[in-house]
C-alpha cells in the first residue's frame, strides 16, 4: 500500500518514513501539524489527522473525506494515510 500526504486543497504527494521503516511521533505531527489522531480505514490503511482540527476549524479535505467514507463525519487540515506497518 502507498503512503500519502492529502492537502485541503487536493494535493496528493506519496511519502515515506525517514528512516524507510516506521514513521516517528513528530513525523507524523508534522504532516498534520498538531497532535495525531488515527482512523482506521475499513481497507486496513490508517488515516492520520490532526486531533484537535475540528475545534481549530481547519479547512476540509474533501479527498480525505470521501477515503473515510463515514456518511455522518467529515476530515479538515493535512492528513497522513498510510500502511500500518509503518506505525508502531
Amino acid at each position: 500500500m502507498e503512503t500519502v500526504w492529502i492537502t485541503p486543497s487536493g494535493d496528493i504527494s506519496p511519502t515515506k518514513p525517514e528512516d524507510g521503516k516506521e514513521f516517528t511521533l513528530e513525523e507524523l505531527q508534522g504532516y498534520v501539524g498538531g497532535y495525531i489522531e488515527l482512523i482506521y480505514l475499513r481497507d486496513g490503511r490508517i488515516m492520520v489527522v490532526n486531533e484537535e482540527g475540528k475545534l481549530d476549524e481547519l479547512p476540509l479535505n474533501s479527498t480525505a473525506t470521501e477515503i473515510y467514507g463515514n456518511q455522518n463525519d467529515y476530515v479538515v487540515g493535512n492528513v497522513l494515510v498510510t500502511d500500518p506497518k509503518y506505525i508502531n
